[in-house]
Protein backbone atom coordinates (compact mmCIF):
# COMPACT_ATOMS: atom_id res chain seq x y z
CA UNK A 1 0.00 0.00 0.00
CA UNK A 2 1.31 3.43 -0.88
CA UNK A 3 0.75 6.31 1.50
CA UNK A 4 -0.76 9.59 0.40
CA UNK A 5 0.09 13.12 1.45
CA UNK A 6 -3.22 15.02 1.29
CA UNK A 7 -4.69 15.38 4.78
CA UNK A 8 -7.38 12.67 5.09
CA UNK A 9 -10.61 12.80 7.06
CA UNK A 10 -9.39 10.36 9.70
CA UNK A 11 -7.00 12.99 11.10
CA UNK A 12 -10.06 14.63 12.71
CA UNK A 13 -10.24 11.63 15.06
CA UNK A 14 -8.35 11.29 18.34
CA UNK A 15 -4.63 10.48 18.24
CA UNK A 16 -4.68 7.34 20.38
CA UNK A 17 -0.88 7.20 20.57
CA UNK A 18 -0.08 10.77 21.61
CA UNK A 19 2.07 11.27 24.70
CA UNK A 20 -0.48 13.92 25.66
CA UNK A 21 -3.04 11.19 26.44
CA UNK A 22 -0.53 8.76 27.94
CA UNK A 23 0.96 7.09 24.86
CA UNK A 24 4.44 5.65 25.42
CA UNK A 25 7.16 4.28 23.16
CA UNK A 26 8.09 1.40 25.44
CA UNK A 27 10.64 -0.63 23.46
CA UNK A 28 12.76 -0.35 20.33
CA UNK A 29 15.46 -2.62 19.00
CA UNK A 30 17.64 0.41 18.24
CA UNK A 31 17.48 4.14 18.86
CA UNK A 32 21.14 4.99 18.55
CA UNK A 33 20.82 8.44 16.97
CA UNK A 34 17.50 9.72 18.36
CA UNK A 35 15.28 8.33 21.15
CA UNK A 36 12.03 6.53 20.52
CA UNK A 37 10.20 8.84 22.97
CA UNK A 38 10.26 11.60 20.34
CA UNK A 39 7.83 9.62 18.16
CA UNK A 40 4.79 10.49 20.27
CA UNK A 41 5.41 14.14 21.10
CA UNK A 42 2.27 16.19 20.61
CA UNK A 43 4.11 19.08 18.95
CA UNK A 44 5.19 18.91 15.30
CA UNK A 45 8.81 17.93 14.69
CA UNK A 46 11.42 20.68 14.43
CA UNK A 47 14.86 20.92 12.85
CA UNK A 48 17.80 22.77 14.44
CA UNK A 49 20.65 23.40 11.98
CA UNK A 50 24.08 22.80 13.44
CA UNK A 51 22.84 20.96 16.53
CA UNK A 52 24.74 17.73 17.19
CA UNK A 53 25.03 15.17 19.97
CA UNK A 54 28.00 12.94 20.79
CA UNK A 55 26.44 10.35 18.44
CA UNK A 56 25.68 12.57 15.48
CA UNK A 57 23.15 15.09 14.18
CA UNK A 58 20.37 15.89 16.65
CA UNK A 59 17.02 14.89 15.16
CA UNK A 60 13.52 15.38 16.55
CA UNK A 61 12.30 11.84 16.00
CA UNK A 62 13.28 8.20 16.41
CA UNK A 63 16.37 7.23 14.44
CA UNK A 64 18.26 3.95 14.37
CA UNK A 65 21.84 3.39 13.21
CA UNK A 66 22.68 2.24 9.68
CA UNK A 67 21.95 -1.48 9.50
CA UNK A 68 24.79 -3.69 8.27
CA UNK A 69 23.03 -7.04 8.83
CA UNK A 70 19.76 -8.55 7.52
CA UNK A 71 16.47 -7.62 9.18
CA UNK A 72 14.64 -4.42 10.09
CA UNK A 73 14.13 -2.07 13.01
CA UNK A 74 11.00 -1.69 15.15
CA UNK A 75 9.45 0.30 17.98
CA UNK A 76 6.54 -0.77 20.22
CA UNK A 77 3.97 1.83 21.29
CA UNK A 78 1.62 1.48 24.26
CA UNK A 79 -1.43 3.51 23.22
CA UNK A 80 -2.58 6.17 25.62
CA UNK A 81 -6.17 5.12 24.93
CA UNK A 82 -7.30 1.66 23.87
CA UNK A 83 -9.17 2.09 20.62
CA UNK A 84 -9.98 1.25 17.02
CA UNK A 85 -7.32 2.60 14.66
CA UNK A 86 -8.77 4.16 11.48
CA UNK A 87 -5.61 5.65 10.04
CA UNK A 88 -1.97 6.45 10.74
CA UNK A 89 0.53 9.15 9.87
CA UNK A 90 4.13 7.98 9.60
CA UNK A 91 5.70 11.43 9.57
CA UNK A 92 9.27 11.65 8.21
CA UNK A 93 9.60 15.43 8.55
CA UNK A 94 13.25 16.55 8.21
CA UNK A 95 14.46 13.02 7.46
CA UNK A 96 15.74 13.37 3.90
CA UNK A 97 18.65 11.02 3.22
CA UNK A 98 17.99 8.90 6.28
CA UNK A 99 14.30 7.92 6.19
CA UNK A 100 13.20 4.26 5.91
CA UNK A 101 12.23 3.06 2.45
CA UNK A 102 9.19 1.17 3.81
CA UNK A 103 7.17 0.63 6.97
CA UNK A 104 4.53 -1.72 8.33
CA UNK A 105 2.40 -1.66 11.48
CA UNK A 106 1.29 -4.53 13.72
CA UNK A 107 -1.21 -4.35 16.58
CA UNK A 108 -1.85 -6.14 19.85
CA UNK A 109 -4.66 -6.07 22.42
CA UNK A 110 -3.42 -7.16 25.81
CA UNK A 111 -3.54 -6.25 29.48
CA UNK A 112 -0.13 -7.88 29.97
CA UNK A 113 3.15 -6.00 30.09
CA UNK A 114 4.93 -6.23 26.75
CA UNK A 115 8.52 -7.34 27.31
CA UNK A 116 11.41 -7.65 24.85
CA UNK A 117 10.54 -11.21 23.77
CA UNK A 118 6.92 -10.36 22.90
CA UNK A 119 7.95 -7.05 21.34
CA UNK A 120 10.26 -8.81 18.88
CA UNK A 121 8.00 -11.78 18.11
CA UNK A 122 6.93 -12.25 14.51
CA UNK A 123 3.31 -13.28 13.83
CA UNK A 124 0.75 -14.08 16.52
CA UNK A 125 -0.28 -12.61 18.85
CA UNK A 126 0.54 -9.56 16.69
CA UNK A 127 -1.94 -8.72 13.93
CA UNK A 128 -0.90 -6.82 10.81
CA UNK A 129 -2.75 -3.51 10.45
CA UNK A 130 -0.63 -2.08 7.66
CA UNK A 131 1.30 -4.30 5.26
CA UNK A 132 4.80 -3.27 4.17
CA UNK A 133 4.34 0.04 2.38
CA UNK A 134 6.67 2.61 0.77
CA UNK A 135 7.52 5.86 2.51
CA UNK A 136 8.53 9.29 1.24
CA UNK A 137 11.06 11.44 3.05
CA UNK A 138 10.45 14.75 4.79
CA UNK A 139 6.66 14.56 4.69
CA UNK A 140 3.51 13.13 6.22
CA UNK A 141 2.77 9.60 4.99
CA UNK A 142 -0.92 8.86 5.63
CA UNK A 143 -2.33 5.34 5.51
CA UNK A 144 -5.99 4.44 6.01
CA UNK A 145 -6.65 1.28 8.03
CA UNK A 146 -9.52 -1.00 6.88
CA UNK A 147 -12.75 -0.38 8.78
CA UNK A 148 -13.32 -3.90 10.15
CA UNK A 149 -10.93 -3.72 13.09
CA UNK A 150 -11.07 -4.45 16.81
CA UNK A 151 -9.70 -2.24 19.58
CA UNK A 152 -5.98 -2.35 20.34
CA UNK A 153 -3.69 -1.45 23.24
CA UNK A 154 -0.30 -1.57 21.45
CA UNK A 155 1.18 -0.88 18.02
CA UNK A 156 4.52 -1.92 16.57
CA UNK A 157 6.02 0.33 13.93
CA UNK A 158 8.40 -1.63 11.71
CA UNK A 159 10.81 0.29 9.48
CA UNK A 160 12.73 -1.25 6.59
CA UNK A 161 15.60 -1.53 6.88
CA UNK A 162 16.51 1.33 9.25
CA UNK A 163 16.40 5.11 9.49
CA UNK A 164 14.38 7.87 11.07
CA UNK A 165 10.72 8.72 11.67
CA UNK A 166 9.77 12.04 13.25
CA UNK A 167 6.28 11.25 14.56
CA UNK A 168 3.75 8.44 14.59
CA UNK A 169 0.07 9.39 14.83
CA UNK A 170 -2.58 6.69 15.26
CA UNK A 171 -6.00 8.21 14.65
CA UNK A 172 -9.11 6.39 15.75
CA UNK A 173 -11.98 5.92 18.16
CA UNK A 174 -11.60 5.37 21.88
CA UNK A 175 -13.06 2.04 23.02
CA UNK A 176 -15.20 2.46 26.15
CA UNK A 177 -17.30 -0.11 28.00
CA UNK A 178 -20.38 2.00 28.63
CA UNK A 179 -22.19 -0.98 30.16
CA UNK A 180 -19.81 -1.12 33.13
CA UNK A 181 -21.75 -0.38 36.32
CA UNK A 182 -19.52 2.44 37.71
CA UNK A 183 -19.59 4.27 34.37
CA UNK A 184 -23.36 4.07 34.13
CA UNK A 185 -24.07 5.36 37.63
CA UNK A 186 -21.43 8.03 38.28
CA UNK A 187 -21.22 11.46 36.66
CA UNK A 188 -18.16 11.51 34.40
CA UNK A 189 -16.69 13.98 31.92
CA UNK A 190 -18.50 12.86 28.77
CA UNK A 191 -16.58 15.41 26.66
CA UNK A 192 -13.12 14.18 27.66
CA UNK A 193 -11.00 12.74 24.87
CA UNK A 194 -10.21 9.85 27.23
CA UNK A 195 -13.92 9.00 27.30
CA UNK A 196 -14.39 9.23 23.55
CA UNK A 197 -15.30 12.91 23.30
CA UNK A 198 -14.39 14.70 20.08
CA UNK A 199 -14.49 18.35 18.99
CA UNK A 200 -16.16 18.08 15.60
CA UNK A 201 -15.81 21.67 14.48
CA UNK A 202 -15.24 25.28 15.47
CA UNK A 203 -15.91 28.65 13.89
CA UNK A 204 -12.26 29.66 14.17
CA UNK A 205 -9.04 28.44 15.81
CA UNK A 206 -6.49 30.96 14.64
CA UNK A 207 -4.39 30.91 17.83
CA UNK A 208 -5.25 27.61 19.50
CA UNK A 209 -6.60 24.23 18.36
CA UNK A 210 -10.15 23.25 19.29
CA UNK A 211 -9.06 19.79 20.51
CA UNK A 212 -7.08 21.35 23.36
CA UNK A 213 -10.30 21.97 25.29
CA UNK A 214 -10.97 18.28 25.98
CA UNK A 215 -7.43 17.17 26.77
CA UNK A 216 -6.43 15.76 30.19
CA UNK A 217 -5.30 18.10 32.95
CA UNK A 218 -5.31 21.87 33.09
CA UNK A 219 -3.67 23.91 30.35
CA UNK A 220 0.09 24.43 30.69
CA UNK A 221 0.05 27.82 28.98
CA UNK A 222 -2.12 30.02 26.76
CA UNK A 223 -1.26 28.01 23.64
CA UNK A 224 -2.68 24.89 25.27
CA UNK A 225 -6.27 26.02 24.78
CA UNK A 226 -8.75 26.98 22.06
CA UNK A 227 -8.41 30.62 20.99
CA UNK A 228 -10.03 32.51 18.13
CA UNK A 229 -8.85 35.64 16.37
CA UNK A 230 -10.20 39.08 17.34
CA UNK A 231 -13.67 39.49 15.86
CA UNK A 232 -14.11 42.69 13.84
CA UNK A 233 -17.72 42.17 12.81
CA UNK A 234 -21.00 40.98 14.32
CA UNK A 235 -21.54 37.46 15.61
CA UNK A 236 -19.74 35.11 17.99
CA UNK A 237 -17.50 32.05 17.95
CA UNK A 238 -18.48 28.47 18.72
CA UNK A 239 -17.21 24.91 19.01
CA UNK A 240 -19.22 21.68 18.80
CA UNK A 241 -18.28 18.65 20.92
CA UNK A 242 -19.60 15.16 20.32
CA UNK A 243 -19.85 13.42 23.68
CA UNK A 244 -18.31 9.99 24.14
CA UNK A 245 -21.84 8.70 24.64
CA UNK A 246 -25.20 10.45 25.12
CA UNK A 247 -25.87 11.55 28.67
CA UNK A 248 -27.79 13.83 31.00
CA UNK A 249 -25.59 16.78 31.96
CA UNK A 250 -25.35 17.72 35.63
CA UNK A 251 -22.29 19.97 35.82
CA UNK A 252 -20.11 21.98 33.42
CA UNK A 253 -16.69 23.55 33.82
CA UNK A 254 -15.45 26.34 31.55
CA UNK A 255 -11.82 27.09 32.34
CA UNK A 256 -10.16 30.29 31.07
CA UNK A 257 -6.79 29.42 32.66
CA UNK A 258 -3.99 31.66 31.25
CA UNK A 259 -6.44 33.77 29.25
CA UNK A 260 -6.21 37.16 30.95
CA UNK A 261 -6.59 39.90 28.34
CA UNK A 262 -8.27 37.68 25.78
CA UNK A 263 -10.92 35.61 27.57
CA UNK A 264 -14.49 35.69 26.22
CA UNK A 265 -16.80 38.26 27.76
CA UNK A 266 -19.47 35.59 28.19
CA UNK A 267 -20.50 32.11 27.11
CA UNK A 268 -23.55 29.96 26.60
CA UNK A 269 -23.94 26.22 25.95
CA UNK A 270 -26.55 24.39 23.89
CA UNK A 271 -27.23 20.67 23.63
CA UNK A 272 -28.92 18.38 21.14
CA UNK A 273 -29.68 14.69 20.85
CA UNK A 274 -28.59 13.44 17.44
CA UNK A 275 -26.05 10.63 18.02
CA UNK A 276 -25.47 9.71 14.37
CA UNK A 277 -25.28 13.28 13.02
CA UNK A 278 -22.32 14.53 11.04
CA UNK A 279 -21.03 18.07 11.56
CA UNK A 280 -22.92 19.36 8.52
CA UNK A 281 -26.16 17.79 9.82
CA UNK A 282 -25.89 19.65 13.13
CA UNK A 283 -26.62 23.03 11.52
CA UNK A 284 -30.28 22.00 11.35
CA UNK A 285 -30.38 20.04 14.64
CA UNK A 286 -32.85 20.87 17.39
CA UNK A 287 -30.45 22.67 19.73
CA UNK A 288 -31.73 23.55 23.20
CA UNK A 289 -30.21 25.99 25.65
CA UNK A 290 -28.39 24.18 28.45
CA UNK A 291 -26.53 27.14 29.96
CA UNK A 292 -27.87 30.67 29.33
CA UNK A 293 -25.39 33.35 28.28
CA UNK A 294 -23.25 33.97 31.36
CA UNK A 295 -20.40 36.38 32.13
CA UNK A 296 -16.91 34.89 32.35
CA UNK A 297 -13.77 35.92 34.25
CA UNK A 298 -10.13 35.99 33.26
CA UNK A 299 -7.83 33.08 34.22
CA UNK A 300 -10.60 31.35 36.15
CA UNK A 301 -12.34 27.97 36.52
CA UNK A 302 -16.10 28.46 36.16
CA UNK A 303 -18.40 25.72 37.47
CA UNK A 304 -22.08 25.56 36.58
CA UNK A 305 -24.69 23.19 37.97
CA UNK A 306 -27.73 25.05 39.33
CA UNK A 307 -27.59 27.31 36.27
CA UNK A 308 -28.12 24.36 33.89
CA UNK A 309 -31.53 23.87 32.36
CA UNK A 310 -33.13 20.39 32.42
CA UNK A 311 -33.12 19.51 28.72
CA UNK A 312 -32.75 15.74 29.03
CA UNK A 313 -30.16 13.53 27.35
CA UNK A 314 -27.84 15.08 24.76
CA UNK A 315 -25.26 13.65 22.36
CA UNK A 316 -23.57 16.96 21.43
CA UNK A 317 -22.89 20.28 23.11
CA UNK A 318 -22.11 23.61 21.47
CA UNK A 319 -20.00 26.10 23.38
CA UNK A 320 -20.74 29.66 22.23
CA UNK A 321 -18.28 32.41 23.23
CA UNK A 322 -19.13 36.11 22.93
CA UNK A 323 -17.69 37.70 20.94
CA UNK A 324 -14.39 35.79 20.69
CA UNK A 325 -11.37 34.80 22.80
CA UNK A 326 -9.85 31.78 24.48
CA UNK A 327 -11.02 28.83 26.58
CA UNK A 328 -8.45 26.40 27.91
CA UNK A 329 -10.69 23.51 28.98
CA UNK A 330 -14.33 22.43 28.74
CA UNK A 331 -15.61 19.68 31.04
CA UNK A 332 -19.12 18.28 30.58
CA UNK A 333 -20.06 16.02 33.48
CA UNK A 334 -23.11 13.81 33.24
CA UNK A 335 -24.60 10.36 33.63
CA UNK A 336 -24.86 7.93 30.75
CA UNK A 337 -28.28 7.96 29.10
CA UNK A 338 -30.31 4.74 29.16
CA UNK A 339 -29.99 2.74 25.96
Amino acid sequence: MAGHHNTPDFTALADLASARVGGRAILANDDFFAPRTNLLKADPAIFVPGKFTTRGKWMDGWESRRRRTPGHDWCVIALGMRGIVRGVDVDTSFFTGNFPSHCSIDALDTARAVGPALAAREGAPWTTLLAKSPLSGNRHNYFAIPAAQQAWTHLRLNIFPDGGVARLRAYGEVAMNWDAAPVRTAAIDLASIRNGGLVLGASDMHFGARDNMIMPGRAKHMGDGWETRRRRGPGYDWAIVKLGTPGTITRIEVDTNHFKGNFPDSASIDGCFSPAARLEDLASAAWRELLPQTKLKAHHRHFFSRELRPIGAVSHVRLNIYPDGGVSRLRVYGTVAAA
